[in-house]
């Protein structure tokens, strides 16, 4: 279980528990709900980071982080991305948690070395030194809601800000001298190109200082990164629909490809 924030009473944990429990629910039972009943529905973003913190722990072990920030000096946010959801390049995904098939290309780091949680502040040099690789990916969003967008940010949040899949392509070589400003993304659905831009991560060019942010004041809630967790650090592409049958294929032009493929039917 979470650690309760000290402003969160007994009371108040027991609601959001609740609403956690709302979520995970109509995920698993395929009855997405039009938004959390307001007695029940987080009132801030803290609340919601606690409800994701419920969801994750009863889809532990944890696989990674999607992390990444509204503008280039936003602050970052972050949910856990169920290791479990996680498949490899070129995987097919099916099952009753993929219904809506939102998906977006993005980049991807995975950790090298742990970085415990510590009183003193990682530098941004040890956390890039922590950083064993960085790929090209896709995040797949699937959600408790009905329509996803028509929701608070405090609901979206709360819903491990969509996460429903993640897969990653091959390694990314010498990617310290990376030019992220410059990088352009295709993303094509059944071999037709439905998103293509340059430079376009929302979070700014700086992906590094989201894992650094995540290394510091993220440890109260991941309990420090670990060896192997992955990283993935905000669209490149906004958020694009698939559908049943669809392959999804996001190429980058110096960083790569990742693909996945959903099942042609409902399971």
């Amino acid at each position: 279980m979470p650690a309760t924030p000290p402003e969160l009473s007994a009371a108040r944990e027991a609601v959001l528990q609740r609403a956690a429990n709302m979520l995970m629910d109509a995920r698993r039972n395929r009855e997405p709900i039009t938004a959390l009943p307001a007695d029940v529905a987080p009132a801030t973003e803290q609340e919601s980071f606690y409800i994701q913190d419920v969801i994750g722990a009863a889809h532990a072990p944890i696989g990674g982080w999607k992390v990444g920030a509204r503008g280039p000096e936003g602050e970052p946010f972050f949910a856990p991305m169920p290791a479990a959801w996680m498949g490899e390049d070129g995987s097919l995904f099916s099952g009753m948690n993929h219904r809506l098939h939102g998906v977006e290309a993005e980049l991807a780091f995975r950790m090298g070395h742990d970085l415990p949680a510590r009183a003193l502040p990682y530098t941004r040099e040890e956390v890039i030194a922590a950083i064993a690789t960085l790929h090209p990916a896709i995040e797949i969003l699937e959600s408790a809601y009905v329509d996803p967008e028509k929701v608070s940010r405090e609901d979206l949040l709360a819903d491990l800000q969509i996460n429903g899949g993640f897969v990653a392509g091959p390694a990314v070589p010498q990617w310290h001298d990376f030019d992220f400003a410059n990088e352009k993304v295709t993303l094509l659905i059944d071999g037709s190109v439905r998103v293509e831009r340059i430079g376009s991560n929302p979070g700014g060019n700086d992906p590094v200082r989201l894992l650094v942010y995540l290394a510091n004041e993220g440890a109260a809630r991941t309990g420090g990164l670990k060896h192997g967790d992955w990283i993935t650090t905000g669209s490149w592409t906004g958020v694009t629909w698939a559908a049943y049958g669809s392959e999804v294929i996001a190429h980058f032009q110096h960083a790569g490809r990742a693909s996945l493929r959903f099942a042609a039917e409902k399971a």
